[in-house]
């Protein structure tokens, strides 16, 4: 970690103030740019504030990677500078970039990459409510944060149906198995709770015979295959 990339503003300030799991991420990051680096043989460097920009090569092959440096607007996030920094490297490997997709009649911020949303409950183009739609996950708020922040973030929404409930219009089809069948006459694969057990013990069994915890299944068509039996 380099001290230089250890950065606040009001929009710094303010995530660590409202989130316990930010604030201890922040302090780690912190303690590792300011202890000694020691002299084992393999370091792992980290390099914030620095948005990829091109991929250097030559003959075919990757011989650098080039960054801009980015700084804090104030607002939660950043905007590029002007200033480049070539790195001299011989691989690169993609693990960045997500991107949420439109769905029709569903509004949608292109810019941003998410459905424009108060607490989970979906807004319109005229930021009123759209009754009975709501979001979660990245689509509700960009491609940020762990674990802990999706099940924070997934109770605000719910707290906001639960609220709502009342108002909402009642089913047209009531029963719980509504949604399965309706999914089985268009012909959707999905799963259930037995099927997720299934894909479960099938993921083990992979990883048994290779002398592995598990084999991970990828592919959503095999995921609903073997889940389906």
């Amino acid at each position: 970690m380099y001290p230089e990339d250890i950065e606040f503003d009001e929009g710094s300030v303010a995530a660590l103030r409202a989130s316990k799991q930010i604030d201890m991420v922040v302090k780690t990051l912190q303690e590792w740019a300011i202890r000694d680096q020691g002299t084992r043989p393999k370091r792992l460097h980290l390099h914030f504030f620095h948005s990829p920009s091109e991929v250097l090569g030559e003959d075919g092959r990757v011989t650098g990677l080039r960054t801009e440096r980015t700084e804090l607007t104030g607002d939660g996030t950043v905007r590029g500078t002007g200033e480049f920094h070539d790195w001299d490297v011989q691989a690169v490997y993609r693990a960045v970039g997500y991107l949420s997709s439109h769905l029709a009649e569903i509004p949608f911020d292109h810019a941003a990459g998410v459905v424009p949303n108060e607490a989970g409950r979906v807004l319109d183009l005229d930021e009123n409510q759209l009754p009975g739609v709501y979001v979660t996950g990245w689509i509700k708020r960009g491609p940020v944060g762990l674990i802990g922040h999706t099940k924070g973030d997934a109770a605000e929404t719910i707290a906001s149906l639960l609220a709502d409930a009342e108002t909402l219009t009642p089913p047209k089809y009531a029963s719980p198995d509504a949604i399965l069948e309706f999914l089985a006459a268009r012909g959707i694969p999905f799963t259930t709770w037995e099927g997720w057990g299934r894909l479960d013990a099938h993921e083990k069994a992979l990883g048994s015979a290779a002398g592995r915890e598990r084999i991970k299944v990828v592919e959503r068509d095999e995921m609903t295959r073997v889940s389906r039996g």
